[in-house]
């Protein structure tokens, strides 16, 4: 299948490892102008190296941004629609925030993980729209977490503020559709990234058990038997920002080897 993206030039937020890392790779094999951010330099420019030498696509490029920050946000859209004059697709990520339960955080705490797991998702939907009506139209997805279709015990500020970015996605999704804007959101389930080990290393170290035992026991209750890969969830990724989703508009996905087991 084409996804007909070469051309199309694509924002990848928090893109220097895990999930934004795989899903900006895959874009650029597929032949997009592809613009990674992250709030780190050097680990920033070491993944658009290695994005260029393993996908042949030299047309990767990066800002350093820090996505709590309006301005710095503003900065990276304006340097990403200086490559073609637009911004055809938007991927919306972050880190996670902090494991706990209600007794362990502050208001600080709950501001500091809104500003980076709701807000910024604002912050860079409303600088690219007004980019995509002016171009006929475009693709938004938000990396979430499988949180969005069953709460993760432990994962208190993750389990809100991944909700909020459903809600905002489901009504985005009809007050864009006339502009041919299509926005969806994908969570990943037990994705073997960095975010996964400390996830791992936490309940490991709580429950007096060794990181081994606490992964063979997840992984035996993933249906398919293992973690997933960062590049089985972008190519999923992928086909929802590509000129090959025509259709598919206001969803929320789950790529996590059936683990979810909520029904909704």
């Amino acid at each position: 299948m084409d996804l007909g993206m070469k051309g199309k030039t694509a924002l990848v937020v928090a893109a220097s490892k895990g999930l934004g890392k795989a899903t900006a790779l895959q874009l650029a094999e597929e032949g997009a102008i592809v613009h990674i951010l992250s709030r780190d330099e050097q680990t920033l420019k070491l993944a658009q190296e290695e994005t260029i030498k393993a996908s042949g696509n030299s047309l990767v490029f990066y800002s350093v941004c820090d996505v709590t920050d309006a301005q710095a946000i503003m900065r990276a859209v304006e340097a990403a629609k200086q490559h073609t004059g637009s911004i055809d697709i938007l991927v919306n990520n972050a880190g996670g925030p902090p494991a706990g339960k209600l007794a362990d955080f502050e208001d600080q705490d709950w501001q500091q993980a809104f500003e980076l797991n709701l807000l910024s998702f604002v912050r860079f939907i409303r600088a690219v729209v007004p980019v995509m009506k002016k171009n006929g139209g475009g693709h938004i997805l938000n990396i979430a977490s499988s949180s969005i279709k069953q709460s993760i015990d432990n994962l208190l500020l993750s389990n809100t503020f991944r909700a909020g970015i459903v809600g905002l996605a489901k009504s985005l999704s009809q007050e864009l559709a006339p502009d041919h804007i299509l926005i969806n959101t994908l969570g990943p389930g037990k994705i073997h990234t960095d975010r996964v080990d400390q996830l791992d290393q936490k309940s490991a170290d709580q429950l007096g058990k060794r990181l081994a035992e606490i992964q063979q026991e997840s992984q035996a209750a993933i249906p398919i038997g293992r973690y997933g890969k960062p590049e089985e969830f972008a190519k999923m990724a992928a086909f929802l920002v590509s000129s090959a989703n025509t259709y598919v508009t206001g969803q929320a996905f789950v790529v996590d080897g059936g683990m979810v087991k909520a029904i909704q």
